[in-house]
């Protein structure tokens, strides 16, 4: 019951490349039963103590058949559960389906969910731990009500129910005074006894003295006197449960604490000597054990298993592991035990679960078992010994997939050094993402085709009735002997069944599933096996069958090192789909027939298709090892040749001849023009990849050997031994861009001679990089210049220009501005001055006719057409980074200087697009200069003014503190946009706050309330509607008829009280008209996700020892009457439930004064008074609306002991209430109302969706959350054990 193991992130991690995954692959069916024969129950998170009692009671063979008996003209149909009037016995119904699956449907384990949705649990419920005791007599509880009026109304009774008899004899006069008492099972005491029979000699044998200060009254005597009082069984149950205290209390420390010292309880056990009448023969009071249910861990969570004795002969068992092996190797592999032992001390989890796995017979671990067999080696848990150095167990994997890899579709964990082989294996789970489990017959059919001497001789099953350890979902065969171990411990017994010997099963009942069965089950079950098998053969031949693409060798040749195909058509590629379970063998042969015409040897051999074309890896030669144990998946490239050669060139093999695509860039003169465009060679003019017919640059993609030299591959380009070859210089962020931005031009670095022999692996070219190829003569153009060793490639020349566009500032319609809207090609060069375009731009079009004295400045655009600040016209067009053939638009205004910055900005509030106003400063100017400077652009005056910046997603952020700081010392650069505030600089210690406004809609519904509102209270609604379209609003939750308005921030010093803060709240614009006579009839609330968490106490207590931080949400509400609420008086929504229906009265505030008393009592008194009843005829609940329930408050007070006080009731404040501003209760009045449920409509709507949100995220989950163990994390609060049954009487 440890829950999921692997919860935290829910993460995962991946075993191998999502590449070797099938394109399609079909859900994976459970898997069949195991080598035992018996089927495992599957554990939704936390229900391993209801496996372990439901297996009980499936091998509890008379329990079955009469549950079986019990027919649908008794129990109803299923299929009619949701009819209304039907009366369907759903819990006895369901156990029946799951019983009939464990018995006779092939799969490794069943599902419980059917049952436990027939019990009332919804899907937490089953991560939920409890206590198998107490789900023993819930369970059956539930049944016999589940079968009052049917022929099964006695079987608990009849097969489970005994009876007690207490005696007390009066030693003076002999008087016994008898008493019957029924019980379902003897609870029995662990601490202080050695054993069962001691506990039960304690129990029957043993009087207990009434003597001394403890006399008894006898009735016949009619005084005190000395007695002794014993109990003896008087009726025995065909069917005996022993319940071990292992759990008790330790008073002085204050918690609970298990019992592991050693308890034994025999194999067969006579209860005469403890029964009432003893004259029968031995087999009526002798008994033998059939099943124990084990729980391992501590009082506050664990894990429980069963063992079960089989009575039916049902399952198969063999002999463990251990009892099978030869003495020789079971000596070495206790010698190899003790030496992990010893590595196991270093405290090294890596190495522990590296051993947990290495000795499994599979060489894999399920998932959820592996935290328990981790708790076996070590003797503690993860979360204890690890967890705080490693963090949690599904992380440490995933930071080691290295080393581990999911199998068996993602359910167990394996070493990624040998993962299990599906072909030797038949138990051993594949690898997730190469192929599933291959079926049993194959494997047969696999282990037929061994030598003789290789095969593995089974061991035969053992006759007779056998023990097996019931585990969840495993199943495995144990001694008799191994019971013994379950005396003591951490893992030790906790529940014991014992059935009498005289209790003799027929013969036809053994080894057959099917006995007493009925007919409808069985087809049922036949029914679910056959679409078991076709699932799990679709899914074999799914999963077992690879697509690989096959590349033949007359359809490639080599270039350059590097195998490229024939021609542009695929027919030199074949895609086939095999068996990856066969042999490299068969698919060698499978070729050959599909390739009739080859000749000669046949190699095969991995290959992969890179850019620069398809290279050849590893061949496969064993023909005897299978495509799987080869490392063959799905969309393999497999190259089909001789082995040798290809069109008479050797080919190089390896990663480390991995061919490299380059881009060979060469001079492109106008003359090569018309032959090199019917060449179909790409032009290119510049490195930004621009096409042009004129002179530059010519690219091509050429892809060559990674062993190979750079001479080599100047020879193999035909250049001569004089020319250079280059590669292309790429800056950092920090370097010098000048040569590289402006003008277009680019820069190469020339490879040194010593270069020419090195490979491209030695100089980490890669695919994508360029090389530019030069001749000794190429330097005489002006296109190419070198500096030492650097070659700087300059824009030719009729590259060389900018287009301006002019786009003038006019009142017209977009018609008339596109109309005089005009374009203009420039020519320019990387040196020439921006001011120098902008002047020939103007004379070109035609704008000295424009008025004298009209400014134009040149500015870029964004790739979202929003122009950019104008650029300095003092630099050149390299050195302002602006690149040759691009556009720049001519506006109306001035360019900024080197030494000046141009800056938007706008006055009051945020800018809109458009709406901001520009300004060119220094950027020497002090924040003050530069403020002032604004202010008189806009005609403002006044010293009440400061700047802010825009925040990132462009609001109004944090103003500018330092007003004497220049604008080059705060980083403020060309562009940016500011903010002309109003108001005095706040200090420092200024909170901004957000303020919302509590809307009550009740008061609007005029039509259903004829209450009027005070003034105040109706300017406040009104409010709603004062702020326009651009306010925001909240619904609250809850059923609370309200909503929030957002009505602006305010700033304010933490060092203000809450009077001030109140009155500041109401200068702002929406809340300007509200009447409110006095602060006090106001009240604030803070608020956390949208939802009012507490009010804010004190007028004069300052914000900071409110601790309300910046950007705190604030919600103000108006009253009718002042209020002024103390630090221990809560408020209240309290609701009177409606007689008789499932609804409430409107809610109504209270406050409640918790000063001197916070017990339930004391706030049942409060509502009492409010309300004018009596406190004991009302019945109190809180409201949780996170979960849509009520948890009912009781005023009830433990009785710890006749001698000790009373403990003193715990706080409505505190745990589990936490009663806090804002909670609703509600009241019944029982004096008029029987329905003590609060449940309402809306709640049950909320809890179904509640319901369908966890179903969906556990579905998408691929294992259980965990139950969170840990030290750091509080334990999750103990939720009783319910199971719901209808009414059947």
């Amino acid at each position: 019951m440890f829950g999921n193991l692997f919860e935290e992130e829910d993460e995962g991690f991946a075993s191998t490349s999502a590449k070797t995954r099938t394109a399609k692959r079909c859900e994976e069916p459970p898997p069949p039963r195991g080598r035992s024969n018996l089927c495992g129950i599957k554990n939704q998170g936390g229900t391993c103590y209801l496996n372990s009692l439901l297996q009980t009671l499936l091998f509890t063979p008379e329990f079955r058949e009469e549950l079986f008996n019990l027919g649908p003209e008794e129990l109803g149909y299923l299929e009619d559960k949701d009819k209304p009037g039907a009366k369907v016995r759903v819990i006895p119904l369901e156990l029946q389906r799951l019983f009939a699956r464990l018995l006779l449907v092939d799969q490794q384990s069943a599902s419980t969910t059917d049952l436990t949705d027939s019990f009332g649990w919804n899907s937490s419920e089953g991560t939920n731990q409890h206590d198998v005791q107490e789900l023993n007599r819930i369970l059956f509880s539930a049944l016999e009500h589940s079968l009052v009026g049917t022929s099964g109304s006695t079987l608990i009774q009849r097969l489970y129910h005994g009876t007690i008899v207490n005696s007390i004899v009066c030693k003076e006069c002999g008087n016994v005074s008898q008493r019957k008492e029924d019980f379902l099972d003897l609870t029995v005491c662990v601490c202080g006894v050695s054993s069962l029979e001691e506990a039960l000699w304690n129990m029957f044998v043993e009087e207990e003295l009434f003597e001394g200060n403890n006399l008894y009254r006898c009735a016949q005597c009619s005084r005190l006197v000395t007695a002794a009082k014993s109990a003896k069984l008087k009726q025995l149950p065909p069917f005996m449960t022993m319940s071990l205290l292992r759990f008790s209390f330790d008073f002085a420390k204050c918690e609970r604490y298990k019992e592991t010292g050693r308890y034994g309880f025999p194999l067969t056990i006579n209860l005469r000597p403890f029964c009432e009448q003893t004259d029968a023969d031995d087999s009526d009071f002798t008994y033998e054990l059939f099943s124990v249910i084990i729980h391992k861990g501590g009082c506050y969570g664990g894990h429980y298993h069963v063992y079960i004795k089989d009575i039916d002969e049902l399952g198969l068992w063999e002999p463990p592991e251990e009892d099978s092996k030869p003495k020789t190797q079971k000596k070495t592999k206790e010698e190899v035990k003790e030496s992990s032992q010893q590595k196991l001390q270093e405290d090294n989890p890596l190495s522990i679960i590296t051993a947990i796995i290495a000795q499994e017979s599979s060489k894999s671990v399920l998932l959820d078992q592996l935290g328990q067999k981790l708790m076996d080696k070590t003797g503690s848990s993860w979360s204890k010994s690890f967890r705080k150095h490693y963090g949690p167990i599904g992380k440490f994997l995933q930071s080691h997939n290295d080393i581990f890899i999911l199998v068996s579709n993602g359910t167990r964990v394996g070493l990624k050094a040998n993962p299990p082989s599906p072909v030797t294996d038949a138990s051993a789970p594949s690898e997730q993402t190469m192929t599933s489990e291959p079926s049993a017959a194959s494997d047969r059919a696999a282990s037929d085709l061994q030598p003789e001497g290789n095969k593995k001789p089974k061991p035969k099953p053992e006759q007779g009735s056998h023990w097996f350890d019931l585990n969840d979902s495993t199943v495995t065969s144990i001694r008799e002997s191994d019971i013994e171990k379950q005396f003591q411990g951490k893992e030790s017994a906790y529940m014991l069944f014992y059935r009498k010997t005289q209790l003799h099963r027929p013969s036809e009942a053994l080894s057959n599933p099917h006995y007493q069965v009925p007919s409808q089950f069985i087809q049922m079950a036949q029914d679910e096996n056959q679409r078991l098998q076709q699932m799990r053969e679709e899914f074999d031949a799914t999963n077992n069958t690879v697509e690989l693409h096959l590349h033949l060798a007359p359809f490639y040749k080599m270039l350059d090192g590097v195998l490229q195909p024939v021609s542009k058509e695929p027919s030199g590629s074949i895609n086939l789909s095999f068996d990856c379970r066969k042999t490299i063998g068969d698919l060698r042969i499978t070729i050959y027939h599909m390739q009739e015409l080859w000749e000669g040897d046949m190699a095969l051999t991995v290959a992969k298709s890179l850019p620069a074309g398809l290279h050849l890896y590893n061949t496969l030669t064993d023909d005897s090892v299978s495509l799987y144990s080869a490392g063959i998946h799905t969309n393999t490239d497999l190259f089909v040749w001789n082995g040798k050669e290809v069109c008479g060139v050797p080919v190089q093999t390896g990663a480390e001849w991995e061919p490299v695509l380059l881009t060979v860039v060469r001079p492109f003169l106008s003359e090569d023009v018309e032959e090199e465009a019917q060449n179909g060679v790409k032009c290119e003019t510049n490195n930004s990849g621009s096409e042009n017919v004129g002179a530059g640059l010519k690219r091509e993609a050429r892809g060559f050997a990674g062993g190979a030299t750079l001479g080599e591959v100047r020879e193999a380009l035909g250049e001569p031994r004089e020319s250079l070859l280059c590669q292309e210089h790429k800056r950092g962020k920090g370097e010098d861009q000048r040569t590289g931005e402006g003008g277009g031009a680019s820069g190469w670095r020339v490879f040194p001679p010593d270069d020419m022999q090195r490979t491209f692996k030695e100089l980490s070219l890669k695919d994508g990089d360029a090389l530019l190829v030069l001749e000794p003569d190429s330097f005489d153009s002006s296109v190419f210049t070198r500096n030492g060793n650097v070659v700087t490639v300059a824009t030719p020349s009729d590259c060389r220009w900018l287009q301006v566009e002019f786009q003038p500032q006019t009142k017209g319609g977009e018609e008339k501005q596109e109309e005089q809207r005009k374009k203009v090609k420039v020519p320019a060069t990387g040196n020439m001055l921006l001011w120098e375009v902008k002047q020939r731009a103007i004379e070109e079009l035609q704008l000295q006719e424009q008025p004298s004295g009209a400014q134009y400045c040149l500015r870029q655009v964004d790739c979202s057409g929003k122009l950019l600040p104008p650029v300095c016209e003092e630099l050149s067009v390299r050195d302002a980074g602006v690149r040759l053939m691009t556009t720049l638009t001519l506006c109306p205004g001035n360019a900024p200087k080197e030494s000046q910055l141009f800056l938007h900005f706008t006055v009051g509030s945020a800018p809109s697009t458009g709406m901001e106003m520009d300004i060119i400063v220094e950027k020497t100017f002090t924040v003050k200069e530069c403020l002032k400077a604004m202010l008189d652009a806009v005609g403002l005056d006044g010293t009440s003014w400061h700047l802010r910046r825009l925040d990132w997603c462009e609001e109004v952020g944090e103003p500018l503190m330092n007003e004497d700081a220049s604008l080059s010392e705060l980083m403020i650069s060309s562009g940016e946009t500011l903010v002309v505030t109003e108001g005095l600089l706040p200090p420092k210690g200024f909170l901004k706050l957000s303020v919302w406004l509590y809307v009550d809609m009740r008061g609007m519904e005029t039509d259903c309330s004829h209450t009027e509102n005070s003034p105040a209270e109706q300017k406040m609604q009104g409010a709603e509607t004062t702020d326009g379209s651009c306010a925001q609003s909240i619904s609250l939750s809850g059923g609370n008829m309200a909503k929030l308005q957002n009505v602006g921030k305010v700033e304010i010093s933490d060092d203000a009280t809450l009077e001030d803060l109140k009155t500041q709240v109401l200068t702002l614009p929406t809340l300007q008209d509200v009447c409110v006579p006095i602060t006090s009839f106001l009240r604030v609330w803070q608020m956390e996700g949208g939802q009012l968490t507490r009010i804010l106490r004190g007028q004069e207590v300052t914000l900071r020892k409110l601790k309300l931080t910046s950007g705190t949400d604030l919600c103000v509400q108006g009253l009718l009457k002042e209020e002024d609420l103390g630090p221990k008086q809560v408020l209240l929504k309290i609701k009177m439930g409606v007689p008789g229906e499932r609804s409430y009265y409107p809610p109504e505030e209270l406050v409640w004064d918790a000063s001197h008393d916070s017990t339930p009592r004391s706030l049942r008194t409060s509502l009492a008074a409010h309300y004018g009843l009596s406190p004991d005829s009302l019945l109190l609940a809180k409201h949780q609306p996170e979960k849509h329930t009520w948890e009912e408050i009781s005023s009830w007070t433990q009785q710890v002991s006749k001698k000790k006080k009373k403990k003193k009731p715990e706080s409505l404040l505190g745990p589990p209430f936490h009663l806090r501003d804002g909670d609703v209760i509600g009241i019944k009045n029982l004096l008029i109302d029987n329905n003590r449920d609060f449940i309402t409509a809306e709640d049950q709507q909320g809890q179904q969706r509640l319901r369908e949100q966890a179903e969906q995220r556990r579905k998408g989950e691929q294992a259980a959350a965990s139950n969170g163990a840990g030290k750091t994390k509080s334990r999750k609060l103990e939720v009783p054990l319910s199971i719901s049954v209808g009414v059947f009487r």
